[in-house]
C-alpha cells in the first residue's frame, strides 16, 4: 500500500500558493529586493521543496538560521545568496568562505572574529552586520555602533553586504515600538552607510514603504501565516492536515473521553478517534479548545490530545461523514492555521514547526508533484 494509505494523516502542501505568497509580498515591497527566510526546514515545509520553488519564483537570496542550514543549502542552490543569521560558531570561518555563506555579525567580537579571519587570508570576506534597535537579543546595541562608526578601521577587511535589524512588534500595526525602531535604524544607518539596509519581516512589509530599505526578508507570510492576525489574511494558504477516522463510537452522559477525564458528555454524543497527536507535533493544547472540519461541518476537539490519537465530536455531522477512514481537517481550507494557533494558545509559526514527520506529505504545484 501506498504511504498515503499507511499512514495516519496527511499533510499537503501547496507550493504554488507559496510561490503565489513570495510575489504578493515581492510586489508590495516594490522596489526593494526580497529575500526568502527558510529556517528550520523552510518552517517545517521541507527546505528542499521550497527552496525550489522559491528559487523558481525569482527568489535569489536566503536566510537560514544556522551553518548546517546554510551548507546543505549551498549544496542545493549553487547560486544562491544566502546568509546565516546566528553568526559565527567558534572556528567555522573556513566552512563559511568554503560554502560562500555570509555570516550575520552580532557583535563587536564577531566583527573581531571576521575581519582576523580576511586578514590572516588577505581576502575582504562578506558579512552581514546586524544591529539592535528594540528587540533586545541578537545584533550590536547603540553604544556598540557608535564605537564602530567613531572607529571604521573594525570593518575595513570585511565586505559589508548588509546592515540589517529586526522588528519586534511588526505584526501589531499600531504598537509603538514600530516607529521607534525604524528610527533607530535610520539613525544605525547613518552610522553605517555600507551596503544595503533591511529591517522588515513578513509582517514588516505590510507596515508600509518606510519600512522596505533596499531588501525585506519574507517569512512567516511566505507558508500562510497572517501579517497582522486581527486584520484579514492576504496570503493563500499552503498547508492542508487531515487526519484519519480510526473509530466512532456512542458516548452518554455521565462518560468522559480522553485521559485526566477532561470532558465529560452532556448528551449523547458520537465521539471519533483521529490518528494524530501530540507525536505527530499537533500541538497537546488544541485539546477541549481547538476545532476540526469534517466536510463542512465544524467539529470541537474534546478531550486531552495524547500521543497518537485526539477525539473529535462528531454528533452534528452526517453518518456519511463521519465514518471510518474519512479525513477529518485540522488545519485546512475552512480551519486556517491562524485559527488553529490562536486556538491552540500559540502562534502559526509554532504550529508549522512543530509538524512532524509521521505525515504523509503531498507537494501540489512546483516544478514535480509527489504525491
Amino acid at each position: 500500500m501506498s504511504d498515503a494509505a499507511t499512514a495516519g494523516a496527511i499533510l499537503t502542501i501547496d507550493l504554488q500558493a507559496l510561490a503565489s505568497n513570495y510575489g504578493l509580498i515581492r510586489s508590495t515591497a516594490r522596489d526593494a529586493e526580497c529575500g526568502a527566510s527558510i529556517k528550520a526546514d523552510a518552517y517545517g515545509l521541507g527546505v528542499g521543496r521550497v527552496a525550489e520553488t522559491l528559487a523558481e519564483a525569482g527568489c535569489r537570496i536566503f536566510f537560514v538560521a544556522h551553518l548546517d542550514e546554510g551548507t546543505a543549502l549551498r549544496r542545493q542552490l549553487p547560486a544562491a545568496e544566502i546568509h546565516v543569521l546566528n553568526g559565527i560558531p567558534s572556528g567555522t570561518e573556513r566552512l563559511f568562505a568554503e560554502h560562500r555563506l555570509i555570516p550575520v555579525l552580532n557583535s563587536l567580537g564577531d566583527i573581531a572574529v571576521w575581519a582576523e579571519f580576511g586578514r590572516a587570508n588577505g581576502a575582504r570576506f562578506a558579512a552581514d552586520v546586524h544591529v539592535d534597535t528594540g528587540m533586545s537579543r541578537l545584533g550590536l546595541p547603540p553604544d556598540e555602533v557608535a564605537a564602530i562608526a567613531g572607529d571604521p578601521g573594525r570593518l575595513a577587511d570585511i565586505e559589508v553586504v548588509l546592515v540589517m535589524s529586526h522588528l519586534a512588534c511588526a505584526d501589531e500595526p499600531e504598537h509603538a515600538l514600530n516607529r521607534r525602531q525604524l528610527e533607530a535604524f535610520r539613525a544605525a544607518r547613518a552610522a553605517l552607510p555600507m551596503g544595503r539596509a533591511s529591517l522588515a519581516n513578513s509582517s514588516g512589509v505590510f507596515l508600509g514603504p518606510d519600512y522596505h530599505f533596499d531588501l525585506v526578508r519574507a517569512g512567516a507570510a511566505l507558508y500562510g501565516i497572517a501579517p497582522a492576525p486581527d486584520q484579514p489574511n492576504p496570503m493563500a494558504q499552503v498547508v492542508r492536515l487531515q487526519g484519519k477516522i480510526l473509530q466512532v463510537r456512542l458516548v452518554d452522559s455521565p462518560q468522559t473521553v480522553g485521559y485526566g477525564a477532561s470532558h465529560r458528555v452532556t448528551r449523547r454524543a458520537r465521539i471519533a478517534t483521529v490518528a494524530v497527536g501530540y507525536g505527530d507535533g499537533f500541538l497537546r493544547s488544541t485539546g477541549n479548545s481547538a476545532v476540526a472540519v469534517l466536510g463542512d461541518v465544524r467539529v470541537p476537539i474534546v478531550g486531552r490530545v495524547s500521543m497518537d490519537l485526539l477525539t473529535i465530536d462528531v454528533s452534528d455531522a452526517p453518518d456519511a461523514m463521519a465514518r471510518v477512514g474519512a479525513l477529518v481537517d485540522l488545519i485546512g481550507p475552512h480551519n486556517p492555521l491562524n485559527d488553529v494557533a490562536r486556538d491552540a494558545g500559540t502562534i502559526g509559526y509554532e504550529v508549522l514547526t512543530r509538524l512532524g514527520p509521521r505525515y504523509h506529505r503531498r507537494y501540489l504545484g512546483g516544478g514535480r508533484n509527489n504525491a
